[in-house]
């Protein structure tokens, strides 16, 4: 039995279509990096005043882990829901409104253990949505029209982080910016909720949790281009990650700078821009030229040019060139990287747990960055060295795309 949902969609989404998807992701990133970004931190410096460095790094590292788990399996839950509303729509649903609620009650948490679940909660219950939009592009997006929707997924990105950013800091109180970043994910959730397209039912299924649970295994050697896909996406964000880990560090004791908070912040507003102006056009431009490789690869290389650029200038002018080359590499590179890897999954039945699988190439490095990090910069060399090594893993990553056979 076939269904249209296992075969590539030929129908062009809809203006409309993008918006109401970019506006979902916008409330998703919202809920995620205000508490990120700026809540967490505040809150735990309030309940652990002596302790604040390692209750901080003990709730990310729990929510990470969290993150990792529930990504690929809400991604194989939806691949195998049927309902009126498609089997991506509901747990796209369930995922905000359940992750608002605990967006909520993170804020009341007296103690860290409590934090610790809170945001483990919150991860957990945002990542349904995550890898049910994530197959909504492959479910109803076609090939041709990928990279373009991949850009807006990326503008999405910059847009959400400010806007979650923005509102914990003008909330002033830690409480209220948590009341407003859960209000802001259920509500930019809702036009794609109401209105997204029902695309028709999957053949039905028979329940085997052996099937199940081995389906998450995908065997590089049978789906080289999925295995050569994994494997670029993740060395490419694990030279990104370590670039970026240290950075608070490297201004303050490298560069010298007197206040390197407002530093990052500084830096970071100039990385967004730089994306902003890559990432839609990258992913339009790999569209309508039918090519994606050349632009992963040149992004992948633009990142490693600007970790070598920062390695060998450590002055503030330095920081800058960088910081434009690794926001400008960064998002030709994101935008195009979804839209190839779309084109590279296993089956198509199961595009919601591929996704989430390939998700976890995106996660893992944040967790092994310190693991690389810490001694390049403790013992082998400072942090020369340490951008240096991000540079070669990238450069490698860049090179390694061009193993992928079955996209241009």
């Amino acid at each position: 039995m076939t269904s249209r949902m296992l075969v590539d969609p030929a129908q062009r989404v809809s203006a409309g279509w993008v918006v109401r998807f970019s506006l979902a992701w916008v409330g998703l990133y919202a809920g995620l990096f205000g508490p990120l970004q700026v809540l967490l931190p505040q809150q735990v410096e309030v309940l652990a005043p002596q302790d604040k460095e390692a209750a901080l790094a003990l709730v990310l590292a729990a929510g990470a882990a969290c993150s990792l788990v529930a990504n690929p399996l809400f991604g194989a839950l939806s691949d195998r829901t049927r309902s009126r509303f498609g089997r991506r729509r509901p747990w796209i649903a369930l995922g905000f409104a359940g992750g608002a609620v605990a967006i909520t009650l993170l804020a009341a948490a007296p103690a860290v253990p409590f934090v610790v679940i809170g945001w483990c909660a919150v991860q957990t219950l945002l990542n349904a949505p995550f890898a049910a939009l994530s197959a909504a592009v492959p479910d109803e997006v076609p090939a041709g029209q990928r990279g373009t929707a991949a850009g807006y997924l990326g503008l999405a990105f910059v847009v959400g982080v400010g806007l979650g950013t923005g509102l914990a800091v003008l909330a002033g109180a830690v409480t209220t910016g948590y009341l407003l970043c859960a209000v802001a994910a259920l509500a930019f959730s809702l036009p794609y909720v109401l209105l997204g397209r029902h695309t028709g039912e999957v053949p039905e299924r028979t329940w085997r949790w052996g099937e199940f649970l081995r389906g998450f295994w995908i065997n590089p050697v049978r789906h080289r281009d999925f295995g050569w896909g994994f494997l670029t996406r993740f060395l490419v964000n694990l030279g990104n990650a370590i670039v970026l880990l240290y950075l608070f560090f490297f201004l303050s004791d490298v560069v010298g700078l007197a206040e390197p908070a407002s530093s990052v912040l500084l830096l970071t507003a100039i990385y967004s821009v730089a994306m902003l102006a890559s990432v839609v056009v990258a992913g339009t431009l790999s569209d309508r030229t039918g090519r994606r490789r050349v632009f992963v690869t040149g992004g992948s290389l633009v990142m490693a040019a600007a970790a070598v650029l920062i390695s060998v200038w450590p002055t503030w002018p330095g920081m800058v060139a960088g910081a434009v080359a690794l926001g400008f590499g960064f998002g030709a590179y994101s935008a195009v990287d979804f839209a190839l890897l779309t084109q590279v999954l296993p089956t198509g039945r199961d595009r919601g747990k591929d996704l989430g699988v390939l998700n976890i190439a995106s996660s893992l490095p944040q967790v092994i960055a310190p693991v690389i990090a810490a001694p390049v910069v403790t013992v082998l060399g400072g942090y020369t060295a340490l951008y240096l090594v991000a540079a070669a893993i990238e450069v490698a990553g860049a090179v390694l795309v061009y193993r992928i056979r079955s996209v241009r």
